[in-house]
């Protein structure tokens, strides 16, 4: 039964955490190279301010509940445990992305001008686009 309650608390914040990265993505990634550099900036502060407290605390909470799931199904519950792990390992992956490369990125974007925009300002869009995706499939 233990094991049981842990694997529903992984289960509902990864959700959370998965859907949080699938939403924007699904919702503007894809379409944010069409956009007006004032429109790009826009939308990429709002979702600065409205994910960045919740994905703070969520994320780490999210991957710090499979470790009692791994704990619990090692050795006796193979299936469940290599899963779990799996599903860790992606977890991590979409954590060090957003760590080292796309927040670094996100706080260089907040704090352009619409009207003083780097010289590479499409290339750094790409990119953090190009490593969203990388993260939303980790995750």
């Amino acid at each position: 039964m233990t094991l049981k309650c842990f694997e529903l608390i992984n289960l509902v914040l990864s959700a959370l955490v998965g859907g949080m990265y699938w939403g924007p993505w699904l919702a503007l990634s894809r379409s944010l190279n069409t956009f007006d550099p004032g429109v790009f900036l826009a939308i990429t502060h709002r979702l600065n301010q409205n994910m960045a407290g919740l994905m703070t605390y969520l994320t780490p909470l999210g991957l710090l509940s499979t470790l009692p799931t791994l704990y619990l199904s090692f050795g006796s519950q193979p299936t469940t445990f290599w899963f779990t792990l799996a599903g860790f390992i992606g977890f991590l992956t979409a954590l060090l992305v957003t760590v080292w490369i796309e927040v670094p990125l996100v706080m260089q974007i907040v704090h352009w001008d619409a009207s003083a925009l780097p010289i590479n300002w499409m290339q750094l869009r790409d990119r953090w686009m190009n490593f969203h995706w990388l993260r939303v499939m980790g995750d």
